[in-house]
């Protein structure tokens, strides 16, 4: 529908701080004890920006969803401070250890409710999911796709262009080789990638009035399920840290290094 309420949910997540040593608990998971909002997260957030800063004339509000313990309440709010119009943070003891599979089932629910709750002045309105290429630790890339397939959206994933055009979203996905420019209609699925814009820092006026925007926490129950709902189907078996780095071989140049480096190219098959 043209000129439609548009609901852009971003769906942002609290990961280990990659400046840091990573760590691994007890019970072989990553030690979540402090983190940041993820990079790639930034960058939907911000095509979710620039998506409603080209439409004045229409009703679009954007929400930052974000799942994990109650830390992740840092990525929320630091996505307020960016400028999303409020939050969502889904918390409960029973999604740690949850794998994609869960995940998804969670943020499906997750996603319904907060579509369900929003109001709006001028309708009903249209949903758009905006995520990052992949999470910063786990990399899969798989949960697009699987969100979308719950929610019985349209997908489009690795999106470096966003542009709406009367009743429909064109975007652009560019390979090593190729230029895809597609069409999709809500509500839909898209993945973007760290090649779709120049993500802003908030100044110190959009961290003040971060402040008085809405973040709100539910349960497993508050979204309708229950723990049987997202037991994982993946489970870690064992951790162990990457053994430390062993000196490199040193060539010493007494006139037949040439002839050292190849025969050390050839043991390693790099020739």
């Amino acid at each position: 529908m043209v000129n439609a309420p548009l609901h852009i949910i971003t769906l942002v997540k609290w990961v280990p701080d990659a400046q840091l040593e990573r760590r691994y608990n007890a019970e072989g998971r990553i030690d979540r004890s402090e983190g940041v909002l993820s990079e790639l997260d930034e960058y939907p957030l911000e095509a979710a920006l620039q998506i409603k800063e080209a439409a004045p004339d229409r009703e679009i509000r954007v929400t930052a969803l974000t799942m994990g313990p109650a830390g992740a309440s840092t990525a929320a709010k630091k996505a307020l401070q960016i400028g999303a119009d409020d939050a969502y943070q889904l918390t409960d003891d029973d999604l740690i250890g949850a794998d994609i599979w869960a995940t998804s089932v969670a943020l499906k629910a997750a996603v319904e409710t907060v579509t369900g709750a929003a109001e709006f002045d001028s309708g009903e309105p249209e949903y758009l999911v905006l995520t990052g290429m992949a999470s910063e630790e786990g990399e899969s890339g798989a949960l697009p796709a699987q969100l979308a397939e719950r929610l019985g959206a349209h997908v489009v994933t690795y999106a470096t262009g966003l542009d709406f055009e009367a009743e429909r979203l064109v975007v652009t996905r560019s390979g090593g080789t190729e230029s895809q420019r597609v069409a999709v209609t809500m509500p839909a699925v898209v993945s973007v990638t760290d090649q779709v814009n120049d993500p802003r820092y908030p100044n110190f006026k959009a961290i003040m009035a971060a402040k008085k925007k809405p973040l709100t926490r539910f349960t497993l129950a508050d979204v309708g399920l229950q723990r049987e709902h997202v037991e994982p189907k993946v489970r870690v078996v064992t951790t162990q840290a990457r053994p430390p780095r062993t000196a490199g071989e040193i060539i010493t140049d007494e006139g037949d290094a040439g002839v050292k480096i190849v025969e050390f190219l050839a043991k390693e098959r790099l020739l």
